[in-house]
């Protein structure tokens, strides 16, 4: 019987994630929240979805995304630049229940390393160190990874990004020629979107669940060497550093991820 998937946030990295796993031979819903989309998702023959999601309501749709599914893929971004002091955690719960009634099996979240503090000592993060950072946005990220993993309706596995890449979406070009940027020394943290669609395929394919992994490369260059050489192979203006202050960061290792799902991840471009 050929299996469902849910992919509530069907966008940068949702999308292309749900093309892949219809060359798979899966179904897939896919929701957005922009009704213009829904041709694109259509036309891909992603089963489209216009879904609403706040702190108090989600849409009447969530019902019929979740028919008959067997996975669910939980990426909708906390948002907390553009809303500081939204409740992401609350919003995240309104999930929960029907994702339990629908009798969903398994769950993928997709979270982002940003739970884990930046220090003067560039800790290396493994899968055995506990998410620590102490501010707002963390904190809600680490709530809200609580709020899947102690529902045992379900399975779920906890997929922490690093920073992402895309063709499209490269941080040199947010940075190109801005001044006094901080943590110079720093090391990177990157990961690529072929990378993150790749992994989480294997998890959906493989049935790994009940697991929480970090995802980054294992190319971890000073910020100020890689964005300084990034800026000049795309033959923009390089940023200009403090060099005044010590930097903090941090290293993720992602070597759960490698031996666990035989996946090596690409060098950051």
């Amino acid at each position: 019987m050929t299996k469902t998937i849910a992919i509530i946030g069907c966008g940068w990295y949702g999308f292309p994630l749900a093309k892949l796993l219809l060359e798979e031979g899966y179904l897939v819903n896919g929701t957005t929240t922009s009704k213009e989309k829904v041709e694109m998702l259509s036309n891909s023959k992603i089963n489209p979805f216009v879904l609403e999601l706040s702190e108090n309501t989600i849409s009447k749709s969530i019902t019929e995304v979740l028919h008959n599914v067997d996975v669910a893929v939980i990426n909708v971004p906390p948002g907390l630049r553009r809303q500081p002091d939204k409740n992401y955690t609350k919003q995240m719960a309104q999930l929960v229940p029907f994702l339990a009634n629908a009798g969903v099996k398994q769950v993928l979240y997709i979270s982002s390393t940003s739970v884990f503090e930046d220090e003067e000592a560039f800790p290396i993060i493994s899968n055995n160190t506990k998410p620590n950072a102490e501010n707002y946005a963390a904190q809600q990220l680490i709530k809200t990874e609580l709020e899947f993993q102690n529902n045992s309706s379900f399975s779920t596995t906890i997929l922490r990004f690093s920073g992402l890449i895309g063709n499209d979406r490269h941080p040199a070009y947010s940075l190109s020629g801005k001044k006094n940027i901080s943590n110079p020394m720093a090391p990177i943290n990157l990961i690529h979107l072929k990378d993150c669609i790749n992994i989480s395929k294997r998890i959906i394919t493989q049935g790994v669940f009940n697991e929480t992994f970090n995802a980054a490369n294992s190319l971890h260059p000073s910020k100020i060497d890689y964005y300084t050489k990034a800026c000049n192979n795309f033959n923009i203006t390089p940023p200009s550093f403090n060099m005044q202050e010590k930097s903090v960061g941090k290293i993720i290792d992602s070597e759960k991820l490698v031996q666990k799902l035989n996946y090596n991840i690409g060098e950051p471009l």
